[in-house]
């Protein structure tokens, strides 16, 4: 049985927006180095920062015709999160279908299979991340779930879970986890400055983050090489 779930928990959009004021490195290493999505799910066009609430889409390998389905249950501030049932390098998403959900109010798509009418979505502006940029289309003949959990790019994703997206690829934060990875993020950004601040300065990351004991514990040995005239 296919099911679409309507009105799923979002979370909270001012958590949202604040994220989305942290890069996915930043939110990556303050909710202890998970959810991170494959790499291999890239921007289709470089520049584009987004955060937003998932709304989730299983589809099957070669058909997007429940992407059809999610545009309905779009709300503004959504991310779109398509995941196919089995490796697929068709093109299930253009401008066509970003057309319609940029009319919803959607920031954005993460799909692990294939994106295609690339310099068109530049031209709109409209901001996807996908495993394959390919031309290849796709049937309308098979159901699939919208706002259930799915596994994309590696990554269990809930509806209603914060995915944040910019060109270092794509992370997803837990939606009930979201505030506690948002303080994290604000001590982390915090704590970066003031090293980019003494980094500036000339002094060496060595000595700010207290390395060289570690360092020596480790058995790292400095040599002196003698100088002699010919050097």
């Amino acid at each position: 049985m296919s099911i679409v779930v309507r009105n799923p928990h979002r979370a909270d959009p001012a958590t949202v927006d604040a994220l989305a004021a942290f890069g996915v490195a930043t939110v990556h290493e303050a909710q202890h180095r998970t959810g991170l999505l494959d790499p291999a799910v890239r921007p289709v066009w470089p520049g584009a920062h987004i955060a937003g609430s998932a709304v989730t889409v299983s589809v099957p390998p070669g058909d997007n015709w429940m992407i059809h389905v999610a545009v309905e249950q779009c709300r503004d501030g959504d991310v779109l999160v398509v995941a196919p049932t089995s490796p697929s390098q068709a093109g299930y998403f253009g401008d066509l279908l970003a057309t319609a959900v940029a009319a919803r109010g959607v920031r954005g798509v993460v799909i692990d299979a294939g994106c295609r009418d690339v310099a068109e979505l530049q031209r709109m502006g409209f901001p996807v991340w996908a495993r394959h940029i390919s031309a290849f289309g796709t049937v309308k003949e098979t159901l699939g779930d919208v706002n259930t959990p799915i596994v994309c790019a590696g990554q269990r994703i809930e509806p209603g879970d914060v995915v944040v997206a910019d060109g270092d690829g794509v992370v997803v934060v837990p939606r009930r986890s979201a505030p506690d990875v948002l303080d994290s993020c604000r001590a982390r950004e915090q704590k970066e400055a003031v090293s980019r601040k003494r980094y500036a300065s000339g002094e060496l990351s060595l000595d700010v983050n207290a390395m060289r004991e570690r360092l020596a514990r480790k058995g790292l040995t400095y040599v002196d090489r003698e100088l002699t005239d010919d050097h």
